[in-house]
């Protein structure tokens, strides 16, 4: 099936930027340190709450009625509730699983954070460490957290598949994100060494990971592998008959193409899409089935001011423009059309996300981040004749 799918981002895998409210009282920047800075009580009262309210049966039933097929679910390591301070969350995971069923969904499980940080990103867990795979004691446990949602899952009618992990980074994307100073390690100690993963660990990596999997994944069951930002990199990798139903995923922003260069430009953001994300998902859809696992409409232009490949005011980015885009819907619309167009090159994408939780109308720094929530896009008319 081709898919047409939202992320439920935010949910069980904490992002500030998407619901500050989350983070009040605390100078945490990511999900590391919200419990170290909050009693215990209060850190378990607040995240239950969030857990229970942001994403709810009603949601499933309305992403369905979108014309949706597919959820992509960013869970944590610490999904079984084995890691302290944190608290696992593996009771909304089955409730999702009962409600993608009842409203015909499918999900895609996706592995989101792993223990030291496998990109050093604030969605990653934990800011500026990036040295979990350099750690072979929490690269088997992550192993250890797929098997065990394989064995969970494996058989659900609901299930699409298993993603092993999301966004381990390598080299170049490093270096255009910056990451060292982009995601501040709040401890500089702990993030020595931090680096990025090697094409040849994650490849060494995804394979036990597969086998690991299938042992309770039926055949019919997706892996899903993801690109680690070099979607032309994969070409020889796993494709004897061995390697049943792997999927590649590859996440294209385009405020990582004005990081990487591209102009502010509508007309730059149009060539761009199809000279790369086109082009090169056109090309590898020869060695897998690809899927844009993340994508928006987000971008600098819309905005009214260069937001430094999508940094926000957390990052010390501020909107000094009074923002008055007059032409922000053709905008989105025209980005739309050709971002949809591009993913049809291959089997399907994800949209990043379904929803969050910040006031673009009356805080001036966040205009223009609407376009991140999926459902205002639908309202707004961002997508033409709500055309998905």
């Amino acid at each position: 099936m081709y898919i047409k799918g939202v992320n439920l981002g935010n949910w069980l895998v904490l992002e500030k930027w998407m619901s500050p409210a989350l983070f009040e009282g605390t100078t945490a920047e990511d999900e590391y340190y919200l419990p170290r800075q909050l009693s215990k009580e209060v850190y378990e009262a607040r995240l239950k709450i969030h857990r229970a309210e942001y994403i709810t049966e009603r949601d499933f039933l309305h992403i369905k009625a979108l014309n949706l097929n597919c959820v992509r679910i960013p869970i944590p390591y610490f999904i079984f509730g084995d890691r302290e301070p944190f608290i696992g969350c593996i009771q909304e995971l089955d409730n999702a699983f009962n409600w993608a069923k009842k409203y015909d969904l499918q999900i895609l499980l996706d592995l989101h954070t792993a223990p030291e940080g496998q990109n050093g990103f604030d969605n990653g867990g934990i800011c500026g460490v990036c040295k979990w795979s350099q750690n072979p004691k929490e690269v088997e446990f992550v192993l250890s957290v797929l098997e065990r949602l394989a064995q969970r899952y494996g058989n659900h009618s609901a299930l699409f598949g298993i993603e092993v992990l999301n966004e381990p980074i390598t080299e170049n994307a490093w270096k255009i994100f910056d990451v060292p100073n982009r995601y501040r390690a709040v401890d500089e100690k702990m993030a020595q060494g931090s680096k990025p993963n090697t094409i040849e660990f994650l490849k060494d990596f995804y394979i036990k990971a597969y086998h690991r999997m299938r042992k309770y994944l039926p055949v019919e069951k997706y892996i899903v592998i993801h690109d680690g930002f070099e979607l032309m990199a994969w070409k020889d990798f796993m494709q004897e008959d061995t390697f049943q139903n792997v999927i590649l995923d590859t996440h294209q922003y385009l405020m990582i193409a004005e990081a990487d260069g591209c102009k502010q430009e509508l007309s730059a953001y149009l060539t761009y899409i199809k000279e790369n994300y086109a082009k090169q998902i056109k090309e590898m859809s020869a060695y897998f089935p690809i899927i844009c696992g993340e994508w928006c409409l987000f971008n600098s232009l819309a905005c009214g001011y260069d937001t430094k490949g999508g940094q926000n005011v957390f990052n010390g980015v501020i909107n000094n423009n009074s923002n008055n885009i007059t032409d922000k819907e053709k905008i989105y619309q025209e980005i739309a059309k050709a971002q949809l167009s591009a993913w049809q090159q291959g089997n399907g994408y994800f949209y990043w996300s379904y929803k969050l939780l910040i006031d673009t109308v009356n805080n001036l720094n966040w205009q223009g981040w609407d376009s991140w929530d999926f459902d205002r896009c639908i309202d707004l008319n961002y997508f033409a004749n709500k055309e998905i």
